[in-house]
């Protein structure tokens, strides 16, 4: 199960392919993401698709 890089919490299955690096890691969980800048990341993802 994936889990969140912050704080270890649980990351469900649709959220870890939309936020994990390219090894499936997940950088944040959906109540770690604001610190984690998950915004920021998916926005620099849009941009590159």
């Amino acid at each position: 199960m994936p889990a969140c890089d912050h704080c270890g919490g649980h990351v469900s299955e649709r959220f870890e392919p939309v936020f994990a690096d390219e090894y499936g890691r997940p950088f944040a969980c959906p109540d770690c993401s604001a610190n984690a800048g998950i915004a920021e990341i998916a926005c620099e993802r849009a941009r590159n698709a």
